[in-house]
């Protein structure tokens, strides 16, 4: 991690020779350069600092240092995160003992006073919605009248207070009429990210392998009332009730609950959910693009769901059971009273389908002016806080990075099965979480052995040969023959073949068969099933049967909420023999 040095007294020399003013301004002229400092106390603020560096880009003439500012509970992550993202770092004795044209903060919180320099208030979070236990009497988080009093000497903590709307501005003067003197509206400098980044949805659920399926969003902030300190096992109901097929589940969590668990710990807790295939969204960036590729939301009293409202018009329903954080009359105030509320994770699809359009996007409207203008507004500020003329182009938004997929993928599944004449209707769940079903579907190699020697439908994913391995592999029904030998509890083995097709074999029937799922055609696009899945639904076809069908046969397979046309003959020889 890069440390900067200061000068013999503190302040660093212009480019033209002369040194700092003792209140932090660089000397005028022709050569003038400018030095800010982007003081972080959590990652979370941290976050909100990079998000508004844009502003400042493509200028050389301003040096850009960063700062840890000690005192938080949640400051576990933040150097690692400066280092993460190229920044310079001076050790907090040393920025102590030097001036800066500007300091740029998004928290007030902190021994700020020990700084040299001008200080600009960033938005932290999408208003002033949640008040924190300790923080003056009734304030909201980031209106404790101890932050925004002047100092000993009389001068303004905060030369400027960016905040993201008008009603913000009302709030910040009634904690502080003088503090409101200093406030300005610039919009939200993070959600410009998250709006610039709405092109790139079908992007992000291609990386999350979100395929056709509905991605529930779970919000969770941080603190005793909590969606995840209230209801830790809600992940894990949610994966148990909802089938795999039709949803995926993804949570994003408060920084700070990263930051005081970490990872290991937070893992642990979340490893019946994460087994099932629960992505957890790194709080960096990962956040807003998983908004922006989601469904549905369930939140909280957090405002990370006014982001997500403020992107699209999507289903949003409340798990908030009251308490004494949540700000009355609020944005997320308003939103919560407004929205479905979530009884039981097996009352999702209703209310789901109870969910207003347009309720979500009215209460972001509250929360979030100048949308797709804030960062030009906090350009032009700091610019003329600075004492320059911007450069003649500015830079726009960055999109969002691509998020990460789930750690893990369920390799077991328990298969629910309707079968009535030529149509199957089946539903898989993660093995283990919920109730049994018609039969466990394993897959074969990366399960465990319980699970694979408990197994009716075994399968198997086509893998690529490492080079040792590139002159040795089975054949589709030669894998198939050898499992059902292997496993005598098993009753059919499908190998899925890199064409999306299957061989299968089930115990009893003399041929092996071929399975082909149709794709469908919907408004332009195509919509593939998982042959995993088919395979599971042509095994309990051919259970209910019993004897070998005639050939070839077609089935309609209800798989996700979609009815897909699936062959079943007799595999050709050039089929079985094909290498899996």
């Amino acid at each position: 991690m890069g440390k900067v040095d200061a000068t013999g007294d503190g302040r660093r020399a212009t480019g033209d020779g002369r040194r700092a003013t003792g209140d932090g301004r660089r000397a005028t002229g022709d050569g003038r350069r400018a030095t800010v400092l982007l003081a972080a106390r959590s990652t979370v603020a941290l976050h909100r600092l990079l998000d508004a560096l844009p502003a400042l880009s493509g200028d050389d003439r301003i040096t850009r240092l960063f700062t840890l500012v000690p005192g938080s509970d949640f400051d576990a992550d933040v150097l690692s995160a400066i280092d993460g993202a190229g920044g310079r770092t001076v050790p907090w004795s040393e920025a102590c003992g030097r001036s800066y044209d500007l300091i740029l903060v998004a928290s007030p919180k902190g021994d700020l006073r020990l700084l040299h320099g001008r200080r600009v208030l960033l938005p932290h979070g999408a208003g002033y919605s949640k008040s924190i236990p300790g923080e003056g009497s009734d304030s909201a988080s980031g209106l404790d009248p101890a932050h925004l009093a002047p100092e000993s000497d009389g001068t303004a903590p905060i030369v400027l207070h960016a905040v993201a709307h008008p009603e913000q501005v009302a709030r910040l003067a009634a904690a502080d009429p003088r503090a409101a003197d200093r406030a300005k509206v610039i919009g939200d400098p993070t959600l410009e990210r998250v709006l610039a980044s709405r092109p790139q949805r079908e992007r992000y659920r291609a990386a999350l392998g979100t395929g056709a399926r509905k991605l529930v969003v779970l919000t969770s902030t941080w603190g005793a009332e909590s969606l995840l300190r209230r209801h830790p096992d809600l992940p894990a109901r949610l994966a148990a009730h909802l089938p795999y097929d039709a949803y995926q589940l993804a949570l994003v969590a408060h920084p700070n609950e990263h930051s005081r668990l970490g990872a290991c710990e937070l893992s642990a807790r979340l490893a019946p959910a994460l087994d099932a295939g629960l992505v957890l969204a790194h709080p960096r960036e990962d956040w807003a693009s998983v908004l922006i590729a989601a469904d549905a939301l369930i939140t909280d009293h957090g405002s990370t769901a006014l982001y997500y409202c403020a992107a699209e018009d999507r289903p949003v329903i409340g798990a908030y059971q009251g308490g004494t954080e949540l700000i009355p009359g609020s944005p997320m105030d308003t939103l919560l009273r407004q929205v479905p509320r979530l009884g039981s994770a097996e009352a999702l699809e209703e209310s789901l389908a109870a969910y207003r359009p347009g309720t979500g996007r009215a209460a972001a409207q509250a929360a979030f002016a100048h949308q797709g203008g804030a960062l030009h507004r906090l350009r032009s500020e700091l610019y003329a806080l600075l004492g320059l003329t911007p450069p003649p182009v500015s830079s726009p938004p960055r999109p969002l990075p691509a998020p990460r997929p789930a750690d893990r993928t369920p390799t077991a599944f328990d298969v629910t099965a309707e079968v009535a004449a030529e149509r199957v209707r089946v539903e898989r769940r993660p093995a283990g979480i919920g109730a049994p079903g018609h039969h466990l579907a394993v897959e074969h190699g990366p399960a465990i052995e319980p699970l694979t020697r408990s197994a009716g439908l075994l399968y198997r994913r086509p893998v690529s040969a490492a080079p040792h391995q590139a002159g040795v592999s089975w054949t589709a029904d030669g894998w198939a023959r050898q499992v059902l030998s292997a496993y005598p509890g098993c009753r059919s083995a499908a190998a899925i073949l890199p064409s999306g097709r299957c061989v299968l074999r089930t115990r009893g029937h003399e041929q092996p068969y071929a399975v082909e799922v149709e794709p469908r055609r919907e408004g332009g696009r195509i919509v593939r099933a998982d042959p995993a899945a088919a395979a599971s639904a042509v095994h309990a076809w051919l259970l209910t049967r019993g004897a070998p069908p005639a050939s070839p046969t077609r089935l309609t397979c209800l798989i996700g909420e979609r009815a897909f046309d699936v062959l079943l003959r007799a595999a050709t020889p050039a089929e079985t023999a094909e290498p899996v």
